[in-house]
């Protein structure tokens, strides 16, 4: 049975004041369609033209902020209102910049935001200009309204995320972290699902894999092609690499996706339900990886740590058999996998002298292993009270097999939740989702996301007595 706890219960009852929602609405799509029209994407960033735009709304309505940045083009925008300091603060972040576009891809400009439908089209509409222009607003209306606090709310606009720590949560967490530290974050890695219409559930991000990359390198004789050799390098590259691809590492649930799975199942179709059922059955679980591998590879990824081929790179000569050969090894690792014990099992499964095993970082991008979030806590039980508020769905905690910068938070001890806007599960297959071809939002889900924030931020920063 679903229920609030005593806390929670004050939380929700301390500020009545509602916003005027269709004003709400309107000045939201104004702000965010400002925002989705610049482009930022990185590298190589220049997140200053969005930074320059929040910073006048928020200076306008008298909330102080403050400008932190590695480089000048990439600042980092941090806005506080001050709380009577009863509880440690609440911090609200979203980051400015975005991956990379093919403007021959997309039906729409990837920097219109134009409106179609019932959608809004562009670059950074899911990833992550709703988050941003989402706690932009709270802070807006929070200013407005005079709501009393019993904490500092803090709203950072990040620079960063998609491809350069070092501009974005790096230069926050070295340089500022007095101006961001908190006790509870909400940032990107969630979302609400709905499929054929119908919304089934919000998954709220509270732990993710960390990327341990790693090569495969394959050394033998070179010679002649003309001569085939039992030392190829690259016929040995090609054996290990179906080997570990094919290799299912260890099963291992952790407190996120074990409620994840059991819970999810309550709101699948019968024949779903099964299979999650079946990962918990010894008899069964078997089978019900296999079939996540093959219909959900994202849910199939939160069962171990993963492993996929990236880039492969041998030769020089169609005549020259290489002494050399090398794969680069995608792998995203549970938060508390042992790696050196798992690279020993990877040297089991190729059983390959020929080959070594290099660990190597990830595309420069660094991000810090860190253990996942509580659920059973205030925060996450206002969580899910806004959820069935706003949404009338269940809340499912998650851990996401990609990264968010919200590990070097974790690391350092702060209560990090990913939160999201509402997306029809339909979308990803067609090509519309994040980081895909062309990217696109529900109009009603942007709005509905202000509200949840809205929900979220005042149940657990405003005053109760």
């Amino acid at each position: 049975m679903y229920r609030l706890i005593p806390s929670l219960l004050i939380g929700i009852c301390a500020f009545a004041q509602s916003p005027d929602w269709a004003t709400v609405n309107s000045e939201t799509l104004k702000h965010y369609t400002a925002v989705v029209q610049m482009d930022t994407t990185d590298p190589p960033g220049n997140e200053i033209k969005v930074v320059e735009y929040v910073k006048r709304v928020l200076e306008a309505e008298g909330i102080p902020v403050t400008l932190s940045a590695h480089e000048p083009n990439r600042p980092n925008l941090i806005a506080r209102l001050k709380g009577n300091g009863s509880k440690k603060p609440l911090l609200i972040m979203g980051h400015t910049d975005t991956v990379k576009v093919d403007p021959s891809k997309w039906t729409f400009p990837p920097f219109s935001a134009a409106r179609d439908q019932g959608y809004i089209y562009g670059r950074g509409t899911l990833d992550d200009k709703d988050n941003m222009t989402a706690g932009m607003m709270t802070m807006l209306l929070l200013k407005r309204l005079n709501v009393p606090l019993d904490r500092d709310v803090i709203f950072v606009a990040e620079a960063g995320e998609e491809a350069s720590t070092v501009n974005g949560i790096e230069q926050l967490v070295n340089n500022n972290w007095s101006d961001i530290d908190a006790e509870v974050c909400l940032a990107e890695g969630g979302q609400v699902d709905r499929r054929e219409g119908q919304i089934r559930y919000a998954a709220i991000q509270t732990g993710e894999k960390s990327p341990q990359g790693a090569k495969l390198v394959a050394r033998g004789l070179a010679g002649h092609g003309a001569r085939p050799l039992r030392s190829n390098a690259i016929v040995h590259l090609s054996q290990a690499i179906e080997r570990i691809a094919t290799w299912e590492p260890p099963t291992r649930f952790n407190d996120t996706t074990r409620v994840y799975f059991e819970k999810i199942a309550g709101a699948s179709s019968p024949e779903l339900a099964a299979v999650y059922a079946g990962l918990f059955d010894s008899q069964k679980s078997s089978a019900a990886r296999e079939y996540l591998a093959e219909h959900d590879p994202n849910q199939y990824s939160m069962l171990h740590t993963s492993i996929s081929p990236t880039v492969i790179s041998a030769g020089y000569q169609v005549n020259v058999i290489p002494s050399s050969a090398e794969a680069t090894l995608d792998i995203r690792a549970l938060p508390d996998e042992n790696m050196p014990a798992f690279f020993e099992m990877m040297k089991k499964v190729i059983n390959d002298p020929a080959i070594e095993i290099v660990p190597n970082s990830q595309n420069g991008l660094h991000r810090p292993i860190a253990p996942s979030s509580p659920i059973e806590n205030e925060a996450f039980h206002v969580i899910e009270a806004a959820n069935r508020k706003v949404y009338n769905v269940i809340t499912v905690p998650t851990m996401s097999p990609g990264t968010t910068d919200m590990s070097f938070l974790r690391a350092k001890g702060m209560q990090c939740y990913g939160i999201g806007s509402m997306v029809d599960a339909e979308d990803a297959p067609k090509g519309f989702a994040q980081h895909s071809d062309q990217e696109r939002i529900l109009e009603e889900a942007l709005y509905k996301f202000v509200q949840f924030n809205w929900e979220t931020v005042v149940s657990l920063a405003a005053a109760t007595h």
